[in-house]
């Protein structure tokens, strides 16, 4: 299929899935210009949805989608200075991304802005922990079929994710996937057992110990996608990339996480919208909680060995 019909394929979906939003006023678009191919480790490799966007940018400049009814986009950067000639302030040194937010692979959004320091429910509201986390949200907010807003992460090109990822130390990247496509080994992880797993990837070796270590201790299944005992079909999920955002930081390597749609679904009282996400992320006896503190422990831990110079 060429480039054209590619994209005159995915237009029209877009076009049945958005009919209900109002179109007409400019939208944000980024700059057009390519960045040069990058070749994917091989276990990387995998062959595009032809529905899926080839970049942010091409799905900002579709006149189908209205940003605010199709799919947001939300950051936050804290402001810092260093005004004293005689001491060294500290500096921000991990984000958080949720690259398929809303109701593309949900709970990541909600995972984010908790990771990050804040209340799911009050996203512009003020901190709810002492320590507060930079973070970027791209979200799906069609009523059904968002899945056609996917962008392939190694393909992101959203200017605020990646000037996020590049000023930062580390990157905690979380993404949605389903427990069969991970094809995990039947003897650890049986199909009609727990579902609910978080498969650590990324290039930053330390952090995905950190992160499989404190999801452990806090009651959750993860596994290390790099781990010789699952390595061999995790490939897809490994965030090996070296376009992937989460790696694109300071030292070029950060983690990512993929959650099966089990123990997303577990950390909410009610999974079934936005909304109800938002609602009831404080209803889940204490999973979401306990699921947020582990990825902030482990951030901690990374962050301890990482002086700022």
């Amino acid at each position: 299929m060429t480039p054209f019909e590619r994209t005159t394929s995915r237009r029209n979906v877009l076009t049945a899935l958005a009919a209900a939003a109002t179109v007409g006023g400019p939208i944000l678009s980024q700059l057009a210009t390519a960045a040069p191919a990058v070749a994917a480790p091989a276990s990387d490799a995998t062959l595009p949805d032809p529905l899926e966007y080839p970049s942010n940018t091409a799905l900002y400049q579709d006149t189908n989608l209205v940003e605010g009814t199709s799919y947001s986009r939300r950051y936050r950067r804290h402001q810092q200075f260093d005004l004293k000639m005689g001491e060294k302030c500290d500096f921000p040194r991990t984000a958080v991304l949720a690259l398929h937010g809303g109701g593309i692979e949900i709970g990541t959004s909600e995972l984010c802005l908790g990771i990050a320091g804040y209340s799911p429910s009050d996203s512009a509201g003020a901190p709810i922990l002492p320590i507060v986390h930079d973070y970027f949200m791209f979200e799906g907010l069609l009523s059904s079929g968002n899945r056609a807003l996917h962008v392939t992460s190694k393909n992101c090109d959203d200017h605020v994710a990646l000037s996020t990822a590049a000023s930062h130390l580390n990157v905690l990247s979380l993404h949605g996937c389903q427990f069969d496509q991970l094809k995990l080994p039947t003897s650890a992880f049986p199909s009609t057992g727990n579902r609910a797993v978080a498969v650590v990837g990324g290039l930053n070796a330390d952090f995905r110990a950190a992160l499989v270590t404190e999801i452990k201790n806090a009651g959750f299944q993860a596994v290390d996608a790099f781990d010789s005992r699952y390595s061999a079909t995790l490939g897809e999920f490994n965030g090996s990339h070296v376009t992937n955002p989460c790696n694109l930081t300071m030292l070029r390597k950060g983690a990512q996480l993929e959650l099966t749609t089990e123990l997303r679904e577990s950390l909410f009282g009610d999974s079934s919208s936005r909304s109800a996400r938002a609602d009831t992320w404080d209803e889940s006896d204490g999973r979401f909680e306990r699921f947020r503190d582990a990825c902030r422990k482990a951030i901690a831990t990374v962050e301890a060995g990482q002086p700022i110079l």
